[in-house]
């Protein structure tokens, strides 16, 4: 689908990935591009620069993301992109983690797709058209040694992904997930330059996978193309990924002294 002429809301929007995208969104024609964070100062900032509108949004309350479709709706019309892009960092350990981080990642990494998608998906199906992409992480396709909640969670956000997919691909609606390993979005790393620095993209590099990805229809955008070969690395013997990854584990226990 292009996305020359659409109306297209991204969540987390005001830095990182979320502001890149909305840049490549606006550079690419999109008739409007709704800049979604909780930190309205950041979203007016990216808005401003990209002649974008910024939207106060909470993606773990179903509530405030109606709220965000519904007031796009009432300016443009209609939601013809929805990037679900906002996602929190993780917090180092194990199965010793509160249930308060457990709960936090799964509303803002797995439910606020859903919730997204009963926004919009609707609107789409009726219309014929629209794209969903959700934001996940390599994480969600292999794993992660030091935060199970942020591993566990960006599985279910893979598998969501899917599912809708699956069940409204063939009705308009284009769906892809996007899977980046490291990416520069603090300001340090992201002052380095457009290159790859040890294998970490720039949120720009990104923001091209994810135009083209779209422009492809691709379901799944790889960043970092080495993912595909790990992913099928995994696939073929398990066990093997399986040991391998446990070995990650001992150096990540090692190093930072955990029991």
């Amino acid at each position: 689908m292009e996305i020359c002429g659409k109306v297209a809301i991204v969540t987390g929007g005001g830095n990182g990935i979320g502001a890149a995208a909305a840049g490549r969104f606006a550079q690419e024609g999109a008739r409007a591009v709704v800049v979604s964070d909780l930190d309205m100062e950041n979203a007016q900032r990216v808005a401003s620069e990209i002649g974008g509108f910024a939207m106060k949004c909470d993606v773990s309350r179903e509530a405030e993301i109606q709220a965000l479709v519904a007031q796009t709706k009432d300016r443009f019309g209609q939601v013809d992109i929805f990037f679900s892009n906002a996602g929190i960092i993780g917090t180092r350990g194990g199965i010793e983690l509160d249930d308060a981080i457990w709960q936090r990642m799964w509303e803002v990494h797995a439910m606020a797709h859903v919730w997204a998608a009963r926004a919009v998906v609707p609107g789409m199906v009726e219309r014929g058209e629209g794209y969903f992409v959700i934001t996940a992480s390599a994480a969600g396709l292999l794993n992660i040694v030091e935060c199970p909640p942020y591993a566990v969670t960006k599985h279910a956000a893979v598998g969501f992904a899917e599912w809708l997919r699956i069940a409204y691909g063939r009705r308009g609606v284009r769906v892809s997930c996007l899977c980046p390993q490291s990416v520069a979005t603090s300001p340090i790393l992201a002052g380095r330059g457009s290159a790859a620095v040890d294998g970490v993209l720039t949120a720009d590099q990104v923001a091209e996978s994810i135009v083209r990805g779209m422009l492809g229809e691709e379901f799944l955008i790889l960043p970092h193309p080495e993912v595909a070969n790990y992913f099928l690395d995994k696939a073929q013997d398990y066990d093997r990924w399986l040991g391998g990854m446990q070995k990650l584990h001992t150096r990540y226990v090692e190093n930072k002294g955990i029991t």
